[in-house]
């Protein structure tokens, strides 16, 4: 009898074991379903578009350089460059009344971003930059296309420099669009003074209020037309340079490391 009771009991926990296990993944669905509404991702993007406005009110603003820090695409259209994880407060870039075509992935995290910076002015296009088969599955080819087009039309763009998930280095990108389009590669920096750096593989920087916000804008790098292999690696290796020094200096001085 003693193993006919323990035999009962061990289905029923198995039972009980399943069920919940169906009920948690019934749960995980439905909440996936409902971060995904039109709903949950319009007010995602309006209270981040609120924050970051609050963000950028706060915060003493200093440019570098200043005088003439939107002079490259004020001129004529640029391509600028930030890394992942530094690109919250690009709206903020400038100047007034220029808009500025930004790249934002597919991914949900993508589409709150757009809805943020919509919000902010911003103009954006679809689709991201990878390795392999994944470049054309994230609509790399469409992006590029779109952003060629803009900015033979006068418009600047800002992309993220680095390609998932390998952080702080330079792909290939911006300076194949520079090759194509004419335009310069600008890279830019924002940094401020309160932050709180996130966990994941880019290291996202949330931005805090109440501080000084810092945006350091490096020499623009011109790829000619005829540019070979080699002439793009080298252009992408000064791209790389350029903005990881334009980051190291708007951290330093939004740290008082440095002065201005």
């Amino acid at each position: 009898m003693s193993n006919v009771s323990e035999a009962r009991d061990d289905r029923n926990a198995t039972a009980v074991t399943i069920a919940t296990a169906h009920k948690e993944r019934r749960l995980s669905a439905l909440l996936r379903r409902l971060s995904e509404s039109e709903a949950a991702l319009a007010l995602g993007g309006f209270i981040g578009a609120t924050y970051f406005r609050l963000v950028r009110c706060t915060n003493r603003t200093v440019r570098i350089p200043d005088a003439d820090f939107h002079a490259p695409w004020e001129k004529e259209p640029a391509i600028l460059v930030v890394w992942h994880g530094e690109h919250f407060l690009v709206p903020f870039v400038g100047p007034p009344r220029r808009a500025i075509n930004a790249l934002t992935t597919l991914h949900r995290d993508g589409e709150i971003l757009t809805r943020g910076g919509m919000h902010l002015g911003v103009k954006f296009v679809r689709g991201s930059g990878d390795h392999g088969k994944e470049f054309m599955r994230k609509r790399g080819v469409q992006a590029f296309t779109a952003m060629l087009r803009l900015l033979r039309r006068g418009e600047p763009v800002v992309l993220t420099a680095d390609v998932p998930k390998i952080a702080r280095v330079a792909g290939l990108g911006p300076v194949t669009l520079a090759k194509h389009s004419g335009c310069p590669v600008v890279p830019i920096a924002i940094a401020t003074s309160r932050r709180v750096r996130l966990s994941n593989w880019d290291r996202t920087c949330v931005n805090l209020p109440f501080g000084r916000m810092v945006m350091v804008r490096g020499e623009p790098i011109r790829v000619a037309r005829d540019a070979d292999d080699e002439a793009l690696e080298t252009a992408r290796r000064t791209v790389e340079a350029r903005l990881t020094e334009a980051n190291a200096r708007a951290y330093a001085i939004a740290d008082r490391r440095c002065s201005a």
